[in-house]
């Protein structure tokens, strides 16, 4: 999945207009993070492959550090817009929570990770604000996935033990797990077979 850019006069990069150098920037190091990891790669790759300076680089992101939490929250941007879309689809508990694990399927199926777990397997020589930027995106991951679990519950079409809040980390938990153990072992279906599980832990007699 490509998050678009959003622009924030706030942030630290220049700009993140569709279709300009800066989005070309950052779909580079996008790719380079999902595959090789934060600490993977450097200006000069990003620099080598878009076939432009290091300096032109430096413009529109100051430092690694700026690129690093841009990425971040243009990914989260993205996937946030992702889970409205399901949203809006007036689906049940369990039909949304198939597309959130679609969602997955799609990164894994690109050969990528997802970008914030990639990440996350390098939290303790990430920067601070890149620290922030992952905690708010599983936060907001979290917090979607506890809002299905709880109308599951509602429905009656779910059912589970433990709280939503709690469901919801392990879910998310062992969704990032399971993606990670796929890409060691070049093999799909083993995340595909943890997704199956987890979606079946929560049958209830009234979806089974």
């Amino acid at each position: 999945m490509k998050p678009r850019s959003t622009i924030d006069e706030r942030s630290a990069y220049r700009t993140t207009i569709p279709g300009s150098a800066a989005t070309a920037i950052l779909d580079e190091a996008e790719r380079l993070a999902q595959t090789r990891g934060y600490n993977g790669f450097s200006y000069a790759d990003i620099a080598a492959r878009l076939g432009v300076t290091k300096a032109s680089l430096h413009y529109h992101f100051r430092s690694k550090a700026d690129l690093g939490r841009a990425l971040i929250d243009r990914y989260r941007a993205g996937f946030d817009a992702a889970l409205t879309e399901i949203d809006r689809q007036g689906l049940d508990a369990r039909d949304r929570l198939r597309r959130y694990v679609s969602l997955y399927q799609t990164v894994l199926s690109n050969d990528r990770m997802c970008l914030c777990g990639m990440l996350a397997a390098e939290y303790a020589t990430l920067p601070v604000p890149m620290r922030k930027g992952l905690t708010a995106f599983f936060d907001a991951n979290e917090r979607w996935l506890a809002g299905v679990l709880a109308d599951g519950l509602r429905q009656r079409t779910l059912r589970f033990p433990d709280s939503a809040a709690r469901r919801a980390r392990v879910l998310l938990g062992s969704l990032e797990g399971a993606m990670m153990l796929a890409r060691a072992y070049g093999d799909a279906s083993r995340f595909q077979a943890v997704a199956d599980r987890l979606l079946g832990d929560l049958s209830s007699p009234k979806s089974a």
